[in-house]
């Protein structure tokens, strides 16, 4: 139990960074007057500190060979991370963080459960089974109470 806390510390962290961050570029659209740019400059900055990161950590760029081989969807996944980030950006202000984010964890919860069911995209299968669909049932009735 001891050594899952730091992870889990970690994770709440993630999700706390995540309200953070629609919260600015909400802000942000709103003082731009474009989600457009507001996402723009969340990815510039992202970007920024992955290559600082990469720097620090003194990781190689991975070689021609080895891109060459990995499937064309896996490419994919700052499309999804521009579309989460342009909804947040324009929901946000209309939602309220609260409820954007019940529903995002919402949204989540139903993608990874379908995920691990099926094992797609190299994922490990997890059978949908009772305990976790009284999970997903919670979650929900907590995303209505929150959302009322």
């Amino acid at each position: 139990m001891l050594r899952l806390l730091l992870p889990s510390l970690l994770a709440v962290a993630a999700g706390v960074s995540i309200v953070v961050q629609q919260v600015l570029n909400a802000r942000l659209r709103a003082d731009l007057g474009s989600a457009a740019w507001a996402g723009f400059a969340s990815y510039a900055a992202g970007l920024a500190c992955m290559a600082l990161l990469a720097l620090a950590l003194r990781d190689p760029l991975p070689a021609a060979s080895v891109a060459a081989r990995v499937p064309w969807w896996a490419w994919s996944g700052g499309l999804f991370g521009a579309l989460f980030i342009g909804l947040a950006i324009v929901l946000v202000p209309q939602l309220g963080a609260a409820a954007f984010i019940a529903l995002l964890v919402a949204g989540q919860m139903f993608a990874s459960v379908t995920f691990d069911h099926f094992g797609w995209m190299g994922l490990a299968q997890r059978p949908l089974d009772g305990p976790r669909l009284i999970g997903v049932a919670l979650l929900v009735g907590g995303v209505i109470l929150i959302r009322r």
